[in-house]
């Protein structure tokens, strides 16, 4: 649990990941959702809507020490240009942002923050989404090829490097889902029904869509770079959490 926590977050100390950290993202994702929802509900009593849900969306970040942030920056500027496959890499390598990244960051921040302020606190909400992200980031970790064949700090958990242009190694996208454990499914399942606690239908629907918005990522990736890496789960949960939230606060 503390890998889990300290690879997900600024807390829990320098920890070299296991693949044993894998089952705990679940529970550490819930955790960290149902804090920022404690956080939304507090600070919306002292400030308006607007600058409440800016808080939270500052928290956040806070919270991951902007680690899926900086996923979300390198993934925009390696998968979205027109460039060959080894040069995306080495491009979501660099620690300089392009004008992909910042575009994409700056979109998503704006999204999270609007359809936070569209609503009322929703801690259990925050819950689900949070815990879908991560529950399919340990999912994607555990069944899905690595892209880079010399590995990567994601290959601690037990991910296959098996790097290749889309079509090569990594392709069969099938048997790579297979390996994913039922334990994630359940885990997703969970975080739906946290949601449900919230608000039905909105808030399956919502843990559905982020579950689509987390796999969409994925597969553009595969189809990018022939598999993840660690910027691309980042990515993907934000994704995820911000479709999520995007579904949320639609006209029900």
């Amino acid at each position: 649990m503390l890998e889990a926590l300290a690879f997900l977050t600024p807390l829990g100390g320098a920890r070299r990941p296991t693949p044993g950290a894998l089952r705990w993202f679940p529970v550490v994702g819930a955790a960290m959702g149902l804090v920022l929802g404690g956080t939304w509900w507090l600070v919306a009593r002292a400030w308006p809507p607007l600058a409440a849900a800016a808080i939270v969306v500052v928290a956040d970040l806070a919270l991951t020490g902007l680690l899926h942030l900086d996923g979300l920056v390198d993934t925009a500027d390696g998968l979205l240009p027109h460039l060959p496959r080894e040069r995306r890499l080495a491009v979501m390598r660099q620690p300089d942002a392009g004008a992909f990244g910042v575009g994409t960051a700056a979109a998503v921040l704006i999204l999270r923050w609007a359809a936070l302020a569209s609503i009322r606190p929703a801690p259990l909400l925050l819950g689900g989404l949070w815990c879908l992200s991560r529950s399919a980031m340990a999912a994607c970790a555990t069944g899905m090829p690595y892209a880079r064949a010399e590995g990567g700090i994601a290959t601690a958990f037990g991910a296959q490097a098996e790097g290749g242009a889309p079509g090569g190694p990594g392709a069969d996208r099938l048997a790579s889902v297979r390996r994913i454990p039922i334990f994630y499914v359940a885990a997703a399942v969970g975080a739906a029904g946290l949601a449900a606690a919230w608000s039905v239908p909105a808030g399956p629907v919502a843990v559905s869509v982020a579950a689509v918005g987390f796999a969409a990522v994925i597969w553009f990736a595969t189809r990018r770079i022939g598999g993840f890496t660690g910027d691309v789960l980042g990515a993907a949960g934000m994704i995820a959490e911000s479709v999520g939230l995007l579904a949320a606060v639609a006209r029900w």
